[in-house]
């Protein structure tokens, strides 16, 4: 008899583990609430301009193709991507504006880094050859599986492997270690933001990240991120599983600890399995109604754990094109420990780093003929540690500081009068649109004790026939990990299924 699966929520987490489901046999169903998939990489169209809602760097691409491959499927018939060159151009903000332009030819990374002196230009070389190893080591023995239990980490093996990590620096920190020149560190350790944790307390682990980019290069889908839930969607189809939109779910119905599926509308959606993809602090507080499933995971200790920052984004149609800034750009704040701080603490921002987005620069179907789609993203607090309101007055407030950063970048002067559209997202429309706790991009903030086996993992300890995917689970956030939570996942519940505990 076929297993059916129902899975909670079209987010890439769930996608990722419908998809090996439904290839290996099992009857599954997808339940999202929206009316398209993807969760936070969702889509907006508006006046002839396309805006992605979240995510917007394709890294690690083979992670994103192995998908379709693995249901006999070519990737480039679904997802086709394109190399960005450069990868990004950063700016320091200060008078004069520090400006570099950032690939990942090695030619040219060694002209930037020499230029800073041979010191920098070593321990560039040295950070790269670090990370790589214990990237590799992270790769196979943390990101790839689950935690069940205290032994799969607790012994002479896996505590080895641990140590070879060194965890315990911060990714700001570490990275000064191998490079004096500050800039050079700013660049090499704010992308830990990525994942919603400052570079300040954020595990050095973390300065993958930017290594990631250097050696496997920042990609674009055609069409824009959303695309990939597009086209994952699509294959999920195409392999006979099914996607109820709109169809939103109000509790995964448990009894004496056993998964029965869910209920959407009133109705009970009766599964063998269920797999929630809702961010898992909310399912915690919002789907699960018995205690005992819930175990450690109350309401007090979901609400007493750490959360990534949460993000404010601009999406603006603007007038005109503008050859001198790239795909990806960065603006560093001239006090960038300061903005570090504010995020986490919840102070004002008093000056933002900002990350300046235009996919009509890699594709200019994004944008009408003449103008360009602009998303300016600001790192912010996530709601439970905001020390202000969001109304009127404080969007408008951030609105302006990141108009006067941006328009001081090259051929920027005139921003504010060459916007024709605008939509943006708050901390509070995360929250409502995509059910981030605490408006919480990134879910569970990656700390130490909040990565590994600390982390929710996959399989539910308290309660048969229950798993969990998302950005808040092992192994972390970030679309590729996401993807391979999904993959842990889908292998956690086959492996139940086949009763090889």
């Amino acid at each position: 008899m076929t297993k059916r699966v129902v899975v909670v929520g079209a987010g890439i987490g769930g996608l990722s583990a419908a998809i090996r489901l439904q290839h290996a046999g099992y009857a599954v169903e997808i339940y999202e609430r929206l009316n398209m998939p993807g969760g936070k990489m969702h889509q907006i169209r508006e006046k002839g301009f396309t805006f992605d809602v979240g995510p917007t760097i394709v890294m690690m691409p083979s992670v994103y193709q192995d998908i379709f491959r693995l249901a006999g499927r070519d990737p480039d018939d679904y997802i086709p991507m394109t190399r960005g060159d450069p990868m990004y151009q950063v700016f320091f903000q200060g008078d004069p504006m520090r400006e570099y332009t950032v690939d990942n030819d090695l030619v040219h990374l060694m002209q930037m880094v020499e230029g800073k002196g041979p010191r920098n230009a070593k321990g560039f070389l040295d950070y790269l050859s670090s990370m790589y190893t214990r990237y590799q080591v992270a790769f196979q023995h943390f990101i790839t599986r689950p935690f069940r239990k205290p032994s799969d980490i607790y012994n002479p093996f896996m505590l080895r492997q641990a140590l070879k990590l060194k965890t315990f620096d911060s990714a700001d920190h570490m990275m000064a270690k191998f490079m004096p020149d500050e800039d050079l560190q700013h660049m090499l350790s704010f992308q830990t933001l990525y994942i919603g944790v400052s570079p300040k307390n954020g595990p050095s682990l973390y300065n993958i990240i930017p290594m990631i980019e250097l050696l496997y290069g920042v990609w674009y889908v055609k069409g824009g991120m959303h695309t990939v839930a597009e086209q994952m969607a699509r294959l999920f189809t195409e392999l006979g599983g099914v996607i109820h939109y709109g169809a939103d779910v109000q509790r995964i119905v448990t009894k004496d600890s056993r998964a029965l599926g869910i209920q959407v509308d009133g109705e009970l959606i009766e599964a063998d399995d269920v797999v929630c993809n809702a961010d898992f602090p909310y399912a915690m507080k919002e789907l699960v109604n018995e205690a005992k499933v819930r175990g450690r995971y109350t309401p007090e200790r979901i609400d007493s754990m750490k959360y990534s920052c949460s993000c404010l984004v601009f999406y603006w149609g603007v007038t005109g094109t503008y050859e001198s800034l790239s795909t990806h750009n960065f603006v560093i704040s001239s006090d960038y420990d300061a903005n570090l701080r504010s995020i986490f603490d919840g102070s004002e921002i008093r000056q933002p780093s900002i990350y300046l987005h235009i996919p009509s620069q890699t594709e200019p179907d994004m944008a009408p003929a003449g103008q360009s789609a602009f998303y300016a993203l600001l790192p912010i607090s996530e709601l439970g540690t905001a020390q202000y309101e969001w109304n009127e007055q404080t969007v408008k407030l951030y609105r302006d500081k990141v108009l006067d950063a941006l328009s001081a970048l090259p051929e920027l002067e005139h921003l504010r009068e060459n916007i024709v559209m605008e939509r943006m997202f708050t901390p509070e429309d995360f929250e409502r649109e995509f059910h981030a706790y605490r408006g919480a991009t990134f879910g569970l903030q990656p700390t130490l004790r909040q990565s590994n086996h600390w982390r929710p993992q996959a399989k539910a300890k308290h309660c048969e026939g229950l798993y969990f995917t998302g950005s808040s689970t092992h192994p972390g956030a970030g679309v590729p990990i996401v993807m391979q939570s999904g993959k842990i996942c889908a292998e956690e519940l086959m492996r139940d299924e086949e009763g090889t505990l």
